[in-house]
């Protein structure tokens, strides 16, 4: 019989004492309770209010460039379904014509067979790829009256220009297919940057949203400082333009020479676009108080580039859907040199949109949740300003 052993300690043996298993698990999971503390984020970790402003205003303004590009993109869409719809109309009128000389041509193939002249076979006649090869194949065409010969080449020439169009209907329904489903894609893009940006603003205490609105009321107050800067240095400038002008005329006024009053077509082209502009602004300030909508056109709601388009139009000047093409609708100007019914265009990607008013102001559709109003062109700060472009 095999010696009796006494069984091993289920513990470990550490400086002489044993650690019982269960003491040792509890010790592993303080530590790991330890750890899971430490790890855990603090308060201290969560953004500033400062990170969550700038975080809100970035996709705002990334909510508003997916805007202009889903307005293209609508636009596109818009076209490529009317071009399409154009397109299937006219393979039906076609293909109505096409039955009507596919019916001739069966006509004249029972007659020939009637008078034993030929006996083609009246189905394949129709079905072949080219009707006027069959009949030469069964030597037909020499027995085709001009009439009957005149219906053959119209069926090959119908025949031909409606598959034509066909093919092209069908790539303009792949096109359009692709084109609808970017346009999905770019609606459910805006839709997801407002949502994040909603959820960072409800994440907020009241205490941190009374203090964003103080930051705000601050940015604000230095915007309009800085329009009043640009309104004295445009005064400034206008004095110093409207004296070196009168020197000039001052000599011309006793000149009996026609072409003495230089600057005369200026002086319509400037009359004009003032005419036009104060039509467009007297348009856009009847919109303020409408919201933003992202995609909105009017007459209850806009965007940014869709109230600049719709005050232009009051005035009879049609600037294109988005920011991108509108900022190439004109001439380009300094912004020391700009005047009222101008375009103010800002950020680099060129992703919002305002009419200049003049004094440093604008009228704007800001961002979604705000609505249409009077505001400093450096709202956002001076660097944001793109360009400013005279579209008439």
């Amino acid at each position: 019989m095999a010696p009796h052993r006494k069984p091993r300690p289920t513990g470990r043996t550490r400086a002489g004492i044993r650690t019982p298993a269960l003491a040792t698990a509890a010790l592993t999971s303080v530590a790991l309770l330890s750890q899971t503390a430490t790890a855990a984020p603090s308060a201290d970790d969560k953004p500033s209010l400062e990170e969550v402003e700038k975080k809100v205003g970035d996709l705002y303004r990334q909510a508003e460039t997916a805007t202009e590009k889903y307005n293209s993109v609508k636009e596109k869409t818009t076209k490529q379904k009317k071009q399409v719809d154009n397109l299937l109309d006219d393979v039906a009128k076609r293909t109505e014509r096409l039955n009507d000389a596919r019916e001739a041509l069966g006509s004249y193939a029972a007659a020939q067979y009637r008078t034993g002249a030929a006996a083609p076979d009246t189905a394949a006649l129709l079905l072949a790829d080219d009707p006027q090869e069959y009949f030469a194949q069964n030597q037909l065409m020499d027995r085709l009256t001009d009439r009957q010969q005149e219906a053959v080449d119209e069926y090959v020439t119908q025949q031909a220009e409606t598959s034509q169009r066909r093919r092209e209907a069908s790539e303009g329904l792949e096109q359009l297919t692709k084109s609808q489903n970017a346009l999905k894609a770019g609606k459910a893009k805006v839709q997801a940057k407002l949502a994040a940006a909603r959820e960072l603003l409800s994440q907020l205490t009241a205490e941190e949203k009374a203090r964003l609105a103080d930051i705000e009321q601050r940015r604000q107050k230095e915007a309009d400082r800085k329009a009043e800067e640009l309104a004295r240095q445009q005064a400034s400038a206008g004095s110093r333009a409207e004296s070196v002008q009168e020197t000039q005329e001052a000599p011309q006024e006793t000149s009996t020479s026609p072409s003495a009053p230089t600057g005369t077509t200026t002086t319509v082209e400037d009359s004009t676009y003032a005419t036009k502009a104060a039509k467009t602004l007297a348009f856009a300030r009847a919109q303020i108080g409408k919201p933003y909508v992202w995609g909105a056109t009017g007459p209850g709601s806009y965007d940014c580039s869709g109230l600049t388009q719709a005050a232009w139009k009051a005035a009879g000047v049609d600037l294109p859907r988005t920011t991108y093409d509108q900022v190439k609708a004109g001439t380009t100007v300094s912004l020391a040199a700009a005047r009222p019914g101008d375009l103010i265009f800002f950020y680099d990607n060129i992703g919002h949109v305002g009419l200049y008013i003049g004094n440093g102001m604008m009228i704007h559709a800001p961002k979604p949740g705000t609505y249409v109003r009077e505001e400093s062109i450096f709202y956002d700060g001076e660097s944001s300003i793109h360009s400013v472009v005279r579209p008439a």
